[in-house]
């Protein structure tokens, strides 16, 4: 291999552990739009880390001049065509960093200002409170009364499905009852259909009653015998 090969690999080498890196970073970066609590100011880790990104994309960028610079002084151009595409990509890449950098700093930045609205929202709140306490006590009898309100409302909910339950109870019986006029009606139609019946239920009791008198006699044998 070639010196001018074995240089080319070596920086396209380096370029492509300067993206890795950078990636990783971002990672870590956005993670400081999102903390529970984000302070007014730019933390060390966050001015740390967004120092870090801007050495690593100036790194690239010088890189990726080095690699455009060999790529100009090889004289064969049919080995340069591949070449000319990966240092493409390079260039690519480094812009969409650039991009990925600038709206995380944004995005940073719109919550870091969200979150200063909110707390000066509440300092402004709670000053007007402590020199109105009229005020304080008015805003403390509208929650209870919306909490009181909620608490209706939850009642009235749980009436209401109760009323529906009931409802659907009564239809129901209501259909069982019509079903069993029916039935009575269509057994009175058919000749000896309620006789049969009568002597199913006849022969039922006189079931019921032949066992029950057997668990007696057990019953009083047992006790004695015992």
């Amino acid at each position: 291999m070639s010196s001018t090969g074995t240089g080319w690999a070596q920086l396209r080498q380096q370029a492509r552990s300067l993206e890795s890196q950078t990636e990783t970073l971002f990672h870590t970066y956005s993670q400081f739009a999102s903390v529970p609590n984000i302070p007014a100011k730019p933390s060390e880790d966050e001015r740390s880390t967004e120092s870090k990104l801007q050495d690593l994309l100036e790194k690239e960028e010088t890189l990726i001049a080095q690699l455009s610079r060999l790529l100009d002084s090889e004289a064969t151009l049919t080995a340069s065509a591949l070449k000319q595409n990966n240092l493409s990509r390079h260039k690519e890449v480094l812009q969409e960093h650039r991009r990925e950098l600038s709206r995380l700093k944004s995005q940073i930045q719109d919550a870091r200002n969200r979150a200063n609205l909110l707390s000066n929202v509440r300092s402004d709140i709670d000053a007007y409170h402590s020199n109105n306490p009229e005020a304080a006590e008015a805003d403390y009898m509208l929650g209870e009364r919306s909490r009181i309100d909620n608490s209706h409302n939850m009642a009235d909910s749980v009436l209401s499905q109760a009323y529906a339950v009931n409802e659907s109870f009564g239809l129901q019986r209501e259909t069982l009852l019509s079903i069993n006029r029916r039935i009575t009606g269509a057994a009175a139609q058919v000749p000896g259909l309620n006789s049969l019946i009568g002597r199913i239920s006849a022969k039922k009791r006189r079931d019921g009653i032949i066992m029950g008198s057997f668990i007696a006699l057990c019953f009083l044998a047992f006790l004695y015998f015992s």
